[in-house]
């Protein structure tokens, strides 16, 4: 994927100029937090408001012991309920929403990528830092905006109108301590709240009924949190992604062995070793009598006791519902976007971190550096026309799987931003570049981590893992 974006925003004009003011950012996650310290630098916004409905910030990365009370099986639409937030349980203060975090996680990104671009990490910190790490750094980072952020605040619903050609954002919120609801008017909208909420599980033959004979039987990687209640029982993992292999590996050490994992495409054999798994195609019919299951092949396993789909997640916005066309259709992509990122009808709305597959922290940087200029009328888009003609072609090219980046194509887009803004002299907070060996470790990544695994998350750096980086190596 390369980033067209920059010729096109730069080859064109708009004559419309942004009359933006005042800015609601849903969510107070590390997405959000960049939006955020974005926009306060161009020093022309006189209001900036972030709604975050948990009593801290950090979005996904703000763990807690409890996973969510609700799963639906299937699942194949965003338009399932939200979560709600959990029962208040001893000295609770606030509503508390689950996390799809679970107890023993880190991250599948060294530290040197997996961070900000001007705000270090701990010297200390594994190479792969836990969630808890990522957590206190995310609380840090955020200490200097803490004053913009309103917690427990749900925004409830977000409403366009147009008023002499200008879009006008109406934000519908609800305190969730008081019950206390609000209403204010934004000229432009950052959909911040991240994709990590509306699970996926497939509607396969005899799913439906094999969930209503044997409850609980099913979950997703969202209510896992150890692998305690696997211990001596017949598992199947749904999936070979990064959350299916890693939780595929702990809940091994316990269940009846062996673990069977149901995929799609081959797992690398170094990582289905690690995970002590047993490989298998993908289920085609669900045995509610047998509670058992058949795959592809044709095998048959009965008695299961628990089957896990690591099948990941569907785009949901259930604030936005009432915009006209509608974002979403099945939700596995955001629709009438450009650059997967600017509304094209109404470019005050944005939609940062959609793509996947991408280093999360930076990336936001550079979306951020690109709409917080926008506005501020310091960048111009290209014509509607124009952009409707980007998402068209992309759509032909990219198909079902829109918002799914190939690996290492973060690392362009993050350096062309950069060059581009450097270019166009424009003010406000730098963008990050990625030198040689940060790109170098994004290529190295995967096989660092299953050694880093290997190795009993103890190492502090890449060296101590075998990976030495040398000028000489091809890092573009």
């Amino acid at each position: 994927m390369k980033p067209s974006f920059f010729c096109a925003i730069m080859g064109s004009q708009q004559s419309d100029r942004f009359d933006v003011k005042s800015v609601a950012i849903i969510g107070a996650g590390p997405c959000a937090l960049a939006s955020a310290k974005y926009l306060v630098a161009q020093k022309v916004f006189d209001k900036i408001d972030i709604f975050e409905q948990q009593s801290e910030v950090g979005g996904v990365w703000n763990y807690g012991p409890r996973p969510s009370e609700s799963v639906h099986v299937p699942q194949t639409s965003p338009d399932c309920p939200p979560d709600p937030p959990l029962p208040f349980q001893g000295e609770a203060e606030a509503p508390v929403f689950p996390s799809p975090m679970y107890e023993v996680l880190h991250t599948n990104i060294p530290r040197s990528l997996m961070k900000y671009s001007d705000f270090p990490m701990k010297e200390d910190a594994l190479v792969f830092p836990s969630r808890e790490d990522i957590q206190e750094y995310v609380v840090g980072y955020a200490e200097d905006i803490r004053h913009l952020i309103q917690f427990s605040t749900q925004v409830k619903d977000v409403r366009l109108r147009v008023v002499d050609g200008k879009d006008q954002w109406d934000v519908d919120t609800v305190c969730l301590l008081t019950g206390k609801t609000t209403g204010a008017t934004y000229d432009a909208v950052v959909v911040g709240s991240g994709h990590y909420t509306a699970v996926y599980i497939p509607d396969i033959k005899g799913i439906r009924e094999f969930h209503k004979v044997h409850p609980g039987v099913i979950s997703h990687s969202k209510n896992y949190r150890s692998p305690e209640r696997f211990t001596g029982k017949k598992v199947v993992i749904v999936g070979n992604s990064a959350s299916g292999l890693d939780i595929g590996a702990q809940i091994s050490g316990v269940c009846q062995k062996p673990l069977l994992i149901s995929v799609r495409r081959p797992t690398p054999p170094a990582n289905l070793g690690y995970a002590g798994a047993e490989e298998f195609p993908v289920i085609e019919e669900f045995l509610p009598e047998e509670r058992g299951v058949r795959f592809q092949d044709g095998r048959i396993e009965k008695d299961i006791d628990a089957i896990l789909y690591g099948t990941g997640y569907l785009f949901d916005f259930p604030f936005l519902r009432s915009l006209d066309p509608p974002l979403l259709t099945d939700g596995r992509r955001v629709h009438d976007l450009y650059q997967e990122l600017f509304h094209i009808d109404h470019p005050t709305l944005v939609f940062p971190r959609l793509p996947v597959k991408v280093v999360p922290f930076m990336f936001s940087e550079s979306q951020a550096a690109v709409f917080s200029r926008t506005w501020a009328n310091l960048l111009e888009l290209p014509s509607v026309e124009e952009m409707r003609q980007w998402e068209a072609e992309e759509a032909g090219k990219r198909g079902p799987k829109f918002h799914v980046w190939p690996e290492g194509n973060d690392g362009g887009y993050i350096n062309s931003v950069h060059d581009w803004i450097t270019r166009s002299g424009t003010p406000g907070k730098e963008p990050p570049r990625w030198n040689p060996e940060l790109l170098w470790q994004r290529k190295i990544y995967f096989k660092a981590k299953l050694q880093f695994e290997l190795d009993g998350r103890r190492a502090r750096t890449l060296e101590e893992l075998g990976f030495k980086y040398s000028p000489d190596q091809d890092g573009n």
